[in-house]
């Protein structure tokens, strides 16, 4: 009996031990996130953005299931260069899939971290370039065949827009998301008097991007109305569908839908 109880109270003393234990454990888990949450610094977004925006993305999907309102397009960003206080300025291009050597939109984005007054994480400004037709297809190019960073820096024209992001909520798929102000930037093309843009980077690598033009009546002019383009990463063989309907440029008749839903021209 006496050795039965002091294995008893033995084995209380070892579960309270264990609590105890995994309590401490649970608090400095808690306590390391933090610190770790803590250190992530306003660079450390700003670059996690631009890495993000990079590469080669497509609209497929969206084109193959709602062909009435997307096109399947191309986004390519890559680095251009970087600025004196550390702005990250990236080569932005939108091509058709069959014709990627025509652009019909070209930017530079700069990327840097928001105002420490403003309660966002990250500046994505939009720039045209001066001359648009010296930067076609550059992320294509070798390095020694591009305009250098000092060209870069003098070939940044008038900011066309403006999106503030912040880190996504718990239980969301997207990384970051922001706009531009309620009121938008200036924008003359196809009868609109102000333009809006609303921007997510996700998880998985898309970019989902939603252009939109308005007159002075607040009437969209251009840019799609069912949302945005999601634009998903490269797959590893651009020809496995090379024949599809999708991948072929867009005849005349298309051409003339576009200007309602989506920019060609917009600079």
């Amino acid at each position: 009996m006496g050795s039965g109880e002091e294995d008893t109270g033995g084995g209380g003393g070892g579960a309270v031990r264990g609590a105890v234990l995994k309590a401490l454990v649970v608090v400095g888990g808690v306590l390391l996130l933090r610190r770790l949450r803590r250190s992530t610094t306003r660079w450390d977004h700003a670059r996690a953005v631009a890495d993000a925006l990079s590469g080669e993305k497509f609209s497929r999907e969206q084109a193959r299931k709602d062909p009435d309102n997307y096109f399947n397009l191309r986004m390519l960003t890559c680095p251009a260069t970087e600025m004196v206080d550390g702005s990250r300025v990236l080569y932005f291009e939108q091509a058709f899939w069959r014709t990627p050597e025509k652009p019909f939109r070209q930017r530079f984005y700069m990327v840097k971290p928001c105002p420490k007054e403003m309660k966002c994480d990250v500046e994505l400004s939009s720039y045209a370039i001066r001359d648009a037709e010296e930067y076609k297809n550059f992320c294509d190019r070798p390095k020694d065949q591009r305009p250098q960073p000092e060209e870069v820096i003098a070939d940044i024209a008038e900011r066309l827009t403006t999106i503030h992001l912040s880190q996504c909520g718990r239980g969301k798929r997207c990384l970051y998301e922001g706009s531009t102000p309620p009121e938008g930037f200036p924008n003359n093309w196809s009868g609109a008097s102000y333009c809006t843009s609303d921007l997510s980077i996700h998880k998985n690598g898309e970019v989902h991007i939603w252009d939109k033009g308005f007159n002075d009546e607040g009437n969209q002019v251009w840019g799609t109305k069912a949302g945005p383009y999601e634009f998903k990463p490269a797959p590893k063989s651009k020809y496995d569908d090379m024949f599809s309907p999708l991948n072929f440029s867009a005849p005349l008749s298309l051409e003339k839908k576009l200007d309602k839903a989506y920019v060609i021209d917009d600079q």
